[in-house]
Order: structure tokens, then C-alpha cells, then sequence
């Protein structure tokens, strides 16, 4: 946290050290209202301040504070029975509207307990303060002054929180902040929200939180899609409608750093507000928050036992209760019995545009001499957030001829950033699904589901569980009965076979790329590695090859041919090679 002092009132709107600056009467509220307020907010992860008692007091407020209020975005004026009774909160006042005016900042009230036309007409225990003020030679002058201060801010909007109640008044007010600096004002939240308008409504009308029954929602989809982007912009909104909230975020990657019991104590600390909540051994959650209306999010499952122990079954949870679970593995929502999934589908063109260019631009749409380039970037990332945000930030402020040439990088290396999250999926399939998914991803994208099934059976695999297990954890797809799989992940594949041996094609497992097969066949560098080949002829008259190249391939089970117009020498002895059971030539 900066010192407040060191900044001065012309830098400071572009030094801002606080999101939050709470202004009210220490008497009335601090060790109650205010400090339930103060907590909340800091638990939320908004910066605010809050004068502690340790800045020097006097007849004028001091240039640390000021520096404090002017180094912030939003001002929370906490309006009780006796503010206006305090000099010093209405001088803080007057201030706080000169940095609205002249700064930009936001000014909040929150009239606590106390009429807002009382401040705003100067009636009851206002009215009664300022007449005292204008009895006292020190302060009557400025009693004019302090008027119009409390008439601007009682014309603000702001809460009321009379009839009010007060853990959910305060819960109310730290997610409008919170919404207002990372969801609504930030240019990061703004970016990640391009294109999903429709998708969170339509998993907020799935989660129907009008309805008093618990429920819970599945968010299903393959790496880099958005899943989490989705959750977060969904529980912003409606987390002010629930007693108790809490966002475990990746909780897959958090488990392979620490164990059950801390990520059960976070689970449970965040929801019971208790940061120093102490857990030994076995604990139901059950009893804890039967009770209680929370809301769940759980972010990236991919284990059954992290759902069958954090959230258990839907009566675990009191009424009104709403749990959302990502994950890149639908089967593991069927199985736990989720109420509805919904599927995240890619950006369409449109979106994908303006989410690479708000990273490579900063702005909505590419400048003029980029346009074809950024298209180009777009096609390759398939409409996938992801690809689109770590593209954009790498090539922002990067010249053309940089931009290029990262473009042929792409057409042979992917990204290290994308690859590492898409690989997750494919890491946590067993060796059936991994073979077929790589054999997919090499020879077979768009191709016939049942005949690829039958080519995949002849080669002693189990297609028939392995391609539903593929599409259950979005790492491919069957439209019109074709196996189809995103760019991203078929180079995720190829990059998989690649890095066997980056400069030795004869160990890769698979060869489909023509100069690599042509320098194996033709240099006879093939191994025991080798499994199957995809031979392209199309763009060949002749190619020589003989029965060597293949000799040392024993496990070569595939051989896909796409023409025939290929010549053989026919000097050389007849093919006597040994292959592997279930080869099929295809």
C-alpha cells in the first residue's frame, strides 16, 4: 500500500492507492456498521481506507487524508444521527465533493439509520447540529458551506438502511463496488466480457434464482473457452441476493499444491467469514450450512470427490441455495446429479475480433494496416478466448513485420501459454483415449465417425467408450456424424507427437506431415516408434521408396494413402514386411 503522503494533489488522479475512501462518525458506527462495512470490503479484495486514528487530528484536515481521498476511486459516506455534529466530517464532506467535481470520483451515501431528507432539508439531529455550529464563533462561517455539502449528498443515490438487513445492506454495497471496479470500469473485465451478454442470461434463467429449492448448474467446456470468465461475471451479479458467497477458483491446480483439508478450511472460512476458522479431521458441511442461502463456485473440477466432499447433495444447502461447477468433463456433472449444464460455445467472428483487438489495440476493432493480419489471427484461434487474449497481449505495440513472422511461427510451434492449458484435458485421459484422440487430432479430423470407429477397433482400441469419453471432456466433437476437433487442440496433438523428437520425424509416433514422412521413407529414418503414417500424394508425381523404410517400423499399424499416382521402383524386391496385429491399410 503507498503512503498516502507521498502524493500530491496533481499526480494523484493518475496514482490512485485506493479503491475505497470510508468516510463517517467514529462515535456512531466504527466499531459496528463501519467496521462489518471495512471487512467486507477488504475480504472482497477492494483497497480501502479507513481512518484509523493514527492521522494527527486538528481544526483542519490533514494532507495525508487528503491524499488518501484524492488517491481514491469511489467515496462511501456512511451519513449517521450524528455526523453533522463533527467539524471535521463535514469539512471530509466538502472535500469529498470537490474531488467528485473536479476529479471525477464517485460519491456514494448510505444514510444509516437517519431520513435522507432529513439531511437533505437539515431536519432532526442535522438540523439540530448545524444550529449548534452556527453558535460557535470558529465554525459559523463555515455552517453555509456545510448546508449545501449535505443537501448535494442527500440528492446522490446511495442505500437506505432503514428496514434494512444489515449483513445483507453490507454484502449489497461491497459487490456494487466490486462490480463496479473489476466487472464494469476496468478494462480487463471489459475485455473478458466481450461476446458473453447471452450466455449469462442464460445461465442465470437456469439458475432461476426466484425459486426456493437449492439447484445446481454445470458449466461445461473445453479449455480456454471462458468457463471461469462466465462464472465470475454470473456470480457478481447475483451474489448480493445470498447470505453467504464463495469462488473457489481452479481448484484442480490448487489440489496439486495443497491438500483437501486446506481447500475444504478455504471453502468453508469464506462462507462462514471466519479467516481464521480452525478445522481437525472429518467435518460436515451439512450441519454448517443447512441454514444458511449461499452461493457456490466451484472452478475446474476434474475429480468426482471434490464435488462428492465440498458440495455433496443439493440438501446440504439451505433454501434458495445456487452451486456452479466448471469443468471441462460433463460426465462428472451427470454423475453428481447437476440440475441443468450449460455447454459454452466459441465466439463467433465478430466477438473474436474485437476481443484480440481490445489486447493488440486497445481498442474495439484493429487499425487500418492490421486488419488482414489480426483476420488472420482470428481464423487461427477458432474463436477461442483464450488464444485470442494471449495473442493480442503478445502482439500489441509490435511491428508488422513482427506480426508475421509470428504468424509462420504459429503454422508450425503453438503458443507455450495456450498449449499448457489445453493440455490439462488431454494429461487426464487414460492411454485407449489418448491414442485415439491423437490418431483423430493426425489422420482423421472431419472425417466419418463409423468408419473411423472401425479403422480405430482393427487397430485394438475401444473406440466405442474412448470417442464418447473424447466428447464428454470437450476435446472433440461429432457434427453430422463427423469427428470434428478444434484447431487448437489438433496442434495441441500434433505438438504432443512433435516433441518426442523435435528434429527426428522417424520416432514420432505419427507422420502425417509430407516432408516429414518423404525424408523418412525415402532416408529410411523410420523406428519401433513409428505407429501410423498419413501419405499425401496429391502434390506428387512419383516417390521412391522401398521395403527398407518400412523394415524397421514393427509397430506401424496405419498406413492412410490419400491418391494412388505414386511410383515404385520396380527393381527393387517386393515389400516383406512384418506389421504389427491389426494393421489396416487404408
Amino acid at each position: 500500500m503507498a503512503d498516502p503522503s507521498s502524493s500530491s494533489s496533481s499526480s494523484s488522479s493518475f496514482q490512485r492507492s485506493y479503491d475505497v475512501f470510508l468516510s463517517f462518525r467514529g462515535e456512531d458506527t466504527r466499531k459496528s456498521f463501519t467496521a462489518h462495512l471495512y471487512k467486507e470490503l477488504r475480504t472482497k479484495g477492494i483497497n480501502t481506507f479507513i481512518d484509523d486514528d493514527k492521522l494527527e487530528r486538528g481544526d483542519v484536515i490533514s494532507s495525508a487524508l487528503v491524499a488518501a481521498l484524492q488517491n481514491s476511486k469511489f467515496s462511501l459516506i456512511v451519513l449517521s444521527e450524528n455526523y453533522a455534529s463533527s467539524g471535521w466530517c463535514l469539512e471530509e464532506l466538502v472535500k469529498i465533493l470537490e474531488c467528485m467535481r473536479t476529479m471525477g470520483q464517485r460519491v456514494l451515501p448510505i444514510f444509516y439509520d437517519v431520513d435522507p431528507s432529513h439531511v437533505r432539508h437539515h431536519n432532526g439531529k442535522f438540523g439540530e447540529a448545524l444550529a449548534k455550529h452556527e453558535e460557535n464563533l470558529r465554525t459559523m462561517e463555515r455552517v453555509p458551506i456545510w448546508r449545501d455539502a449535505l443537501t448535494q449528498v442527500a440528492n446522490l443515490s446511495g442505500w437506505d438502511s432503514r428496514n434494512k438487513h444489515e449483513p445483507m445492506l453490507i454484502k449489497g454495497i461491497a459487490t456494487y463496488i466490486w462490480n463496479k471496479l473489476f466487472s464494469r470500469s476496468s478494462n480487463y473485465a471489459d475485455q473478458n466480457l466481450v461476446g458473453i451478454e447471452s450466455s449469462i442470461r442464460e445461465i442465470k434463467s437456469l439458475l432461476f434464482t426466484e425459486s426456493l429449492d437449492v439447484r445446481m448448474v454445470g458449466i461445461w467446456g473445453m479449455g480456454g473457452i471462458g468457463k471461469t470468465t462466465l462464472a465470475r461475471a454470473v456470480y457478481n451479479q447475483i451474489s448480493h441476493e445470498f447470505e453467504a458467497c464463495c469462488f473457489l477458483e481452479n481448484v484442480s491446480d490448487y489440489l496439486e499444491k495443497q491438500d483437501f483439508l486446506s481447500l475444504q478450511k478455504k471453502f468453508l472460512s469464506q462462507l462462514l467469514e471466519d479467516e481464521n476458522l480452525n478445522i481437525k479431521g472429518c467435518i460436515s458441511i451439512k450441519a454448517l450450512l443447512c441454514s444458511k442461502k449461499v452461493l457456490i463456485v466451484i472452478d475446474d473440477v476434474n475429480n468426482s470427490k471434490i464435488l462428492e466432499d465440498l458440495i455433496g447433495k443439493h440438501g446440504w444447502f439451505g433454501i434458495g441455495s445456487r452451486i456452479i461447477i466448471t469443468t471441462r468433463n460433463k460426465q462428472l456433472l451427470v454423475t453428481h446429479g447437476v440440475n441443468e449444464v450449460y455447454e459454452v460455445e466459441k465466439l463467433n467472428d465478430d466477438n473474436a475480433v474485437e476481443l484480440f483487438s481490445r489486447y493488440a489495440f486497445k481498442k474495439a476493432h484493429p487499425i487500418d494496416d492490421y486488419v488482414e493480419l489480426s483476420q488472420c489471427i482470428v481464423v487461427y484461434a477458432q474463436g477461442l478466448p483464450l488464444a485470442l487474449q494471449v495473442l493480442g497481449s503478445f502482439l500489441f505495440d509490435k511491428s508488422k513485420r513482427q506480426w508475421e513472422s509470428q504468424l509462420d511461427k504459429l503454422k508450425k510451434i503453438p503458443k507455450k501459454e495456450i498449449q499448457d492449458v489445453l493440455r490439462v484435458g488431454f494429461d487426464g485421459l487414460e492411454d485407449n483415449e489418448r491414442d485415439i484422440f491423437l490418431d483423430i487430432a493426425c489422420f482423421f479430423q472431419g472425417h466419418d465417425k463409423d468408419y473411423v470407429m472401425e479403422i480405430l477397433r482393427s487397430c485394438g482400441f475401444f473406440p466405442d467408450i474412448g470417442i464418447r469419453v473424447l466428447i464428454e471432456k470437450s476435446l472433440i466433437s461429432v457434427v453430422e456424424n463427423k469427428l470434428m476437433i478444434h484447431n487448437l487442440l489438433q496442434k495441441m496433438g500434433w505438438e504432443i507427437v512433435r516433441e518426442a523428437s523435435p528434429k527426428e520425424p522417424g520416432k514420432h509416433s505419427r507422420l502425417w506431415i509430407h516432408d516429414d514422412v518423404n525424408h523418412v521413407l525415402t532416408k529410411n529414418t523410420g523406428t519401433k516408434d513409428v505407429e501410423g503414417i498419413s501419405l499425401d500424394l496429391s502434390s506428387l508425381k512419383e516417390i521412391n521408396f522401398t521395403n527398407e523404410a518400412f523394415a524397421p517400423m514393427n509397430r506401424l499399424r496405419l498406413l492412410k494413402v490419400y491418391t494412388l499416382n505414386f511410383l515404385m521402383d520396380s527393381k527393387r524386391e517386393k515389400c516383406k514386411v512384418h506389421f504389427s496385429q491389426g494393421f489396416k491399410f487404408h
